[in-house]
């Protein structure tokens, strides 16, 4: 029992990242219908920002290892923010009008101009994130030791989740992004200015990929510049099982995709740890193609 809870919390940490990458695939689909493909290298941006802004202004050393990179992640999240309103700019905003298929190759295009640039800025090789800047104890529940990081990082990720889920569902710009996501055109009629909505969107999205891209660096301290692909396949996978357009959904979806990872690298092998992952999202597009909390257009977002 000790290996199942063991990998029962690494699972729920790695979930919660992908739930948060899950996020912003979800909230631009919801809103325009659009796969966002560029949405992993947002994250990918995140992790490599976060480790310039680590080692260039010693915010550790400043403020403290916990206020140091609680700075960072929200200087990072601010960053791809921005990042994601250019890109929307950019790649999609001329393209409202075209069909659908003419975004998604920009989305593509757009995925590959990133992935490029951040190997040609950082170089190709792998970089480290610094090792022990958050404690490297553990905490013993019930005869269990768990890594401190891991409990920072599953905290971290359902704090950022939560406090989405508020702003969307309480708040008066919540409600203009859920109205432009059930019928844009009714929006205007109300007087909601669709454009920012879509612009807060892709902000807000990006941020939380930023974050998680972060994350991953302090968790695993290590990125390379290609890990938006594999990272964005699975937080894609994580929105489809838990029904894209659905934010609850991809939350859901993101932890269980987590779970469903840590425990079959445990008991099956570590080298179908992937293969696991994408036989469950073949598995939910046959089975259920709506997720499993399922797109439900009234509250899809």
């Amino acid at each position: 029992m000790e290996l199942f809870f063991t990998q029962l919390t690494n699972g729920l940490a790695v979930g919660g990242i992908y739930a948060l990458i899950a996020l912003g695939y979800t909230m631009v689909y919801g809103v325009l219908k659009l796969i966002n493909f560029a949405h992993g290298d947002l994250f990918t941006i995140g992790a490599y920002l976060g480790l310039t802004l680590l080692t260039s202004l010693s915010l550790t050393d400043h403020l403290g290892p916990v206020a140091g990179v609680l700075l960072l992640s929200v200087m990072a999240m601010g960053l791809v923010g921005v990042i994601g309103i250019l890109l929307d700019r950019a790649a999609y905003k001329p393209l409202r009008t075209s069909p659908r298929l003419s975004a998604v190759v920009s989305a593509l295009g757009a995925s590959i101009v990133f992935s490029n640039t951040v190997m040609l800025v950082y170089g190709p090789n792998p970089k480290v994130y610094p090792h022990g800047i958050l404690t490297s104890q553990a905490i013993h529940i019930f005869g269990l030791s768990i890594p401190v990081m891991r409990v920072i990082i599953l905290a971290s990720c359902i704090i950022l989740m939560v406090a989405l889920y508020t702003f969307i569902q309480k708040t008066k710009i919540g409600t203009a992004i859920r109205a432009a996501a059930i019928d844009q055109d009714a929006a205007r009629l109300m007087g909601i200015n669709v454009d920012r909505v879509i612009m807060l969107v892709f902000f807000i999205g990006p941020a939380l990929g930023g974050a998680a891209g972060v994350m991953v660096g302090l968790y695993y301290g290590q990125i390379n510049f290609t890990m938006g692909w594999i990272y964005g396949l699975k937080a894609f996978t994580a929105a489809i099982l838990g029904g894209i357009g659905n934010i609850p959904g991809a939350m859901v979806g993101g932890l269980l995709l987590g779970v469903i990872e840590a425990l079959g690298a445990a008991y099956i092998s570590m080298a179908w740890k992937d293969a696991i992952a994408f036989g469950v999202l073949i598995l939910i597009l046959i089975v259920r193609p709506t997720g499993l909390l399922g797109e439900r257009v009234a509250e899809k977002i």
